[in-house]
């Protein structure tokens, strides 16, 4: 007879809660048992569907927006030799999708170095992939390139190389991306520019055709603050996102460790674009490295979207410490996870959420400006929260086994809402038996919803957790219509 197997409720929790619960808890998760499995809870609609990381192991990614109900993803390979494409009419498709390259280096002379942050875009009926390259016998001599197939699939083939994009100067050039506004469509990029100084800045001209500029390249960023000239004096990787009557770029600055990070441009939309004046840059990096979700050096991201939510693309590592240099550590994973806005219309990133599945805010069904969210470590209920990973949590499997569930923080991913009297706060995990109690939950349709939440304590069948005065707290709703609508929260 084989040794006894012994299981704490971490193992347990790592195990996604599909193991029957031993030892100490057994009595307890008799009695949840005992009061019948939960019917089923709605969907996390409001959760990005996805597994994070989306796709290991290719960086600087760009996610289309839906064409013809199809995503498309590419970005750079470790071996930086070739460009890649992989399509699915879902994000979470595409992680399993199958990958077809498009286009590969030649064994020697011009482009025949590095093949870096192929871009994607759908112009006037045709598909055009903008990417950086170097030579053979030069690496890192990068230039900017286009690529165009007439094919309505752009896995199928039939792409052309059609040159360089030319600038206006001959210098280190990537990163290229496009956008159309108010009738024009512009290009976007990082590039030397020798009488600057050192590092990339970031310039923008109006095209003439998805292969040529019309007019001359006007700087709008140059890195000049701290957090972007860390290791390298770096703005490269630009992202658009017109919203809310602003025109925001994203950018991403720093050596490309776990000081890698992204800042924010900002311009009205009304304004002239090719004015640098009309760009004002966010004092502060808005989406940086996380030691508590364990992802490091976030950046080079891009914007796709599920129906009318946004969604931020980027990638990141699961670790900071990195032999030799980090251009050729191949883990910057492809990452996505909602992007929110503030009440002001500013976009809001959060943080890095690290790996695991759909994260979720929680708003009080009779009171929908309202989030769940802790504070100095007490869940409470808040609007407009600017620190939106404060508001943002995972549903996961319950330290009592099936039929529960627990409640974990996104930025204190080692804490989770527990019952402690008549507080709720977000603690600590700790293996004993009245964690487990105090930390699970049945989570069962809205009371007053069904399409949203109510979350059921385990040890009192007839007490939720319920928002009164700001504060979230344990109710006994009862027949109540006032106080169901309390302990109902619609998922976002």
């Amino acid at each position: 007879m084989g040794a006894p197997v012994t299981l704490d409720r971490r193992s347990l929790f790592r195990a996604g809660g599909a193991l029957a619960v031993v030892g100490g808890l057994t009595a307890s998760a008799s009695a949840v048992s005992a009061q019948g499995e939960p019917e089923a809870a709605a969907a996390d609609a409001g959760g990005l569907p996805t597994r994070n990381p989306l796709v290991e192991q290719r960086a600087d990614p760009f996610i289309t927006r839906p064409v013809n109900g199809m995503y498309y993803l590419t970005g750079s390979v470790p071996e930086y030799d070739r460009v890649v494409i992989r399509g699915a009419s879902t994000l979470e498709g595409l992680a399993d999708a199958r990958e077809r390259t498009i286009w590969r280096r030649p064994s020697s002379g011009k482009m025949g170095g590095y093949i870096w942050a192929p871009e994607l875009h759908r112009i006037d009926g045709k598909w055009y992939v903008y990417f950086a390259a170097g030579d053979s016998d030069d690496p890192f001599r990068i230039r900017t390139y286009v690529l165009e197939s007439a094919k309505d699939d752009p896995r199928e083939g039939g792409w052309e190389l059609k040159g360089q994009v030319v600038t206006g100067w001959e210098s280190f050039t990537l990163d290229a991306t496009t956008f159309e506004h108010r009738g024009k469509r512009y290009f976007l990029w990082a590039q030397h520019e020798p009488s600057v100084g050192p590092g990339t800045n970031l310039y923008l001209a109006e095209m003439a055709s998805p292969l040529a500029l019309k007019t001359p390249p006007v700087r709008i960023a140059t890195p000049t603050l701290d957090w972007e000239v860390q290791g390298f004096r770096v703005n490269e990787g630009p992202a658009v996102l017109i919203r809310n009557g602003r025109v925001f770029v994203t950018f991403s600055a720093s050596a490309t460790d776990a000081r890698y990070c992204m800042g924010l441009l900002t311009a009205d939309e009304n304004a002239n674009l090719l004015d640098a004046r009309s760009w004002t840059k966010t004092p502060t990096p808005v989406f940086t490295t996380n030691d508590a979700t364990r992802q490091f050096g976030p950046g080079h991201n891009s914007f796709t979207a599920v129906g009318d939510q946004d969604v931020l693309v980027y990638h990141a590592r699961d670790y900071r410490a990195i032999t030799g240099d980090p251009l050729f550590d191949p883990n910057r994973h492809t990452r996505v996870q909602k992007l929110h806005w503030n009440a002001d219309g500013t976009p809001s990133f959060g943080v890095p959420v690290g790996k695991g599945g759909p994260v979720v805010r929680l708003s009080p069904a009779d009171a929908p400006q309202l989030f769940v969210r802790h504070f100095e470590y007490r869940l409470r209920v808040d609007g407009n929260v600017r620190e939106l990973a404060d508001s943002q949590f995972r549903f996961v499997p319950g330290f009592l086994g099936a039929g529960t569930a627990a409640l974990q923080s996104v930025n204190f991913p080692d804490r989770y809402a527990r019952v402690d009297g008549g507080v709720v706060r977000i603690d600590p995990y700790e293996d004993s038996d009245a964690y487990g109690r105090a930390a699970s939950f049945v989570r069962t349709p809205g009371l007053t919803d069904r399409g949203a939440v109510s979350l059921r304590l385990v040890t009192d069948p007839a007490a939720y957790l319920a928002h009164d005065t700001g504060r979230l707290v344990v109710s006994k709703p009862g027949a109540d219509r006032a106080a169901r609508e309390r302990a109902t929260f619609r998922v976002t």
